[in-house]
């Protein structure tokens, strides 16, 4: 899925996992909402931040599903330390504490967040 800095992508983004989970018969209870979760989380981080436009790649494998979120923005996004006063700027924190890996790689025109979600 491709979209742009648009006001409903973050909406759309989630909605194309739940029917791609949906879709491939991998939607075990719990996983789809863990799964919007994650989503929702990176392509914010893409809305706030990423000039131009962004992919979203869901890959099914065994027990797990990967998303890759590829921007255009270079800086590499950084998961805070704790701190229960800070408001907002969470979103990696709660990638990194829902998924099993997350990798995030620098591209040429941008970067790429690949997360791995355990389905199950």
């Amino acid at each position: 899925m491709e979209f742009g800095r648009t006001e409903g992508a973050i909406a759309h983004a989630r909605d194309f996992t739940v029917d791609f989970l949906e879709r491939s018969a991998s939607a075990v209870a719990g996983s789809v909402d863990a799964a919007r979760l994650v989503v929702s989380e990176l392509v914010t981080n893409v809305v706030k931040y990423a000039p131009g436009p962004c992919r979203l790649e869901l890959v099914l494998h065994v027990g797990m599903l990967e998303i890759c979120v590829h921007d255009t923005y270079g800086a590499l996004p950084v998961a805070r330390p704790r701190d229960p006063e800070r408001v907002g700027r969470h979103g990696m924190e709660i990638v990194i504490a829902i998924c099993t890996e997350v990798e995030v790689e620098p591209t040429p025109n941008g970067k790429r967040v690949r997360a791995f979600l355990p389905l199950g």
